[in-house]
């Protein structure tokens, strides 16, 4: 699986814009770019896509910047990954092709394993909230279940 600098960003962005601000307040850029260490013109045109997806909200002038356009608990991690077009694909295969990602007719022989783990994926992505990002649950909501394996025999 490969998840670019554009969805790592736009989730580190917006994330800090719901810690910062929210839907309450609004945040200039140039404060997340600081922050998150993320160059300014990059977010630019991040939050460019954010807002035509519906996702955050300028807002002009002094104190101006950018707000959350519904509450961080609402908009979840797979929505701003799909807003900046970062596909979360973890075969080579294209879509619709009868060629297998070798080039060859049909599917290589772990397609189904990979495919599988790309829709867990995108389960897991659209059940973590901003707000979950932020207030730190997510870690375990996989569980552990390879865990019992690490207990010592009887």
């Amino acid at each position: 699986m490969r998840l670019t600098s554009k969805g790592r960003y736009a989730v580190m962005a917006l994330a800090d814009l719901a810690a910062n601000g929210g839907a309450e307040r609004a945040v200039p850029l140039q404060e997340i770019s600081e922050r998150q260490e993320i160059s300014l013109s990059y977010l630019e045109q991040l939050f460019a896509r954010l807002r035509r997806a519906g996702l955050v909200g300028g807002v002009r002038g002094p104190g101006g910047g950018y707000k959350l356009a519904r509450r961080a608990a609402e908009i979840a991690i797979s929505e701003v990954i799909a807003a900046v077009d970062e596909p979360i694909k973890t075969t080579r295969c294209r879509d619709g092709s009868l060629k297998s990602c070798q080039g060859k007719v049909g599917r290589c022989i772990a397609h189904d394993l990979w495919d599988e783990l790309g829709r867990q994926i995108h389960v897991f992505l659209d059940a973590v909230t901003l707000e979950d990002v932020i207030t730190s649950r997510v870690r375990g909501r996989a569980g552990a279940p390879g865990l019992a394996c690490l207990t010592p025999a009887e």
